[in-house]
């Protein structure tokens, strides 16, 4: 299991565990400050990262190597995330029973639209009305704070079956650890910040799921509705009636199989599979 799970989980997923929502956004001023600079300042971040994954790029291996460790371990107190399946997802609905849908600010800064695939869930045990009006006051991509949509827990997760339909990986995030606000729906052509800097900039922001994706040959067909909604390129056709799953490219998001008709692709726990157990 990944750290998160033995720190803030009590060995269980960390993500549902139920004190890791507890925390009341309206009266915790140091994330309710956070949530707001994240959103209000997301811009002037993004030129900053972008920046950053340019030095490292250039930088000799043992530095880089050095500075990807130190923001790291400063993400992993602030703001860290890990995909989760829908079933995942349906656990923490059951968890953080209060969720609104608002605009996706990766979205809104690389201007990819602000559409219904382009939203996140925030989702805590307590009401957040308040705190949304104040992160996204002056919020120029997105919705005012009062067009905000609330959705039970099944809307939620009809909302999440069509993001998988269109190759979006659910990923859970802290804002201040161990405390969970969000669920974000990303891959890396709509511009998900956290999937640029993880995959292509090397930078640990993300832990891999707790799950991995089984390919079973027999059930499959080689029909390939699977390989596009993987947002992690761990499927590919090998020939005319073949496709492949590389087992230590797959994060556990379980999106690919949103595309399968024939139930051949499942998951199963990233600990008792020994090919990919360590691979975090």
């Amino acid at each position: 299991m990944c750290t998160f799970c033995v720190k803030h989980g009590e060995g269980k997923r960390w993500y549902l565990n139920a004190e890791n929502y507890a925390a009341d956004l309206e009266s915790d001023l140091r994330r309710r400050g956070f949530m707001v600079d994240f959103v209000g300042q997301f811009e002037r971040h993004r030129r900053g990262i972008e920046v950053g994954l340019r030095a490292l790029r250039l930088a000799p291996e043992p530095l880089r190597a050095g500075l990807a460790r130190s923001i790291s371990e400063r993400q992993q107190r602030e703001h860290f995330g890990q995909p989760v399946p829908i079933e995942q997802c349906e656990r923490i609905f059951a968890i953080a029973t209060n969720i609104t849908r608002v605009p996706c600010v990766c979205r809104g800064a690389q201007k990819k639209g602000s559409d219904a695939e382009s939203c996140c869930l925030v989702a805590t045990v307590t009401p957040h009305d308040g705190v949304l009006a104040d992160v996204f006051a002056g919020y120029e991509p997105g919705p005012h704070a009062e067009g905000f949509e609330k959705l039970t827990p099944e809307r939620a997760v009809a909302y999440l079956r069509r993001c998988e339909e269109g190759g979006l990986a659910h990923t859970v995030w802290t804002f201040g650890t161990p405390f969970i606000a969000a669920i974000c729906n990303c891959d890396l052509p709509s511009g998900c910040m956290a999937m640029r800097v993880q995959l292509q900039g090397k930078v640990r922001v993300m832990w891999r799921g707790e799950d991995v994706a089984r390919l079973d040959p027999e059930r499959c067909s080689g029909c390939a509705a699977c390989v596009p909604l993987c947002p992690f390129g761990a499927l590919g056709k090998t020939g005319p009636r073949a496709i492949a799953l590389d087992r230590t490219a797959c994060w556990g998001c379980g999106t690919c199989r949103a595309g399968c008709a024939r139930g051949a692709l499942t998951l199963e726990e990233r600990a008792r599979a020994p090919d990919v157990a360590r691979i975090w």
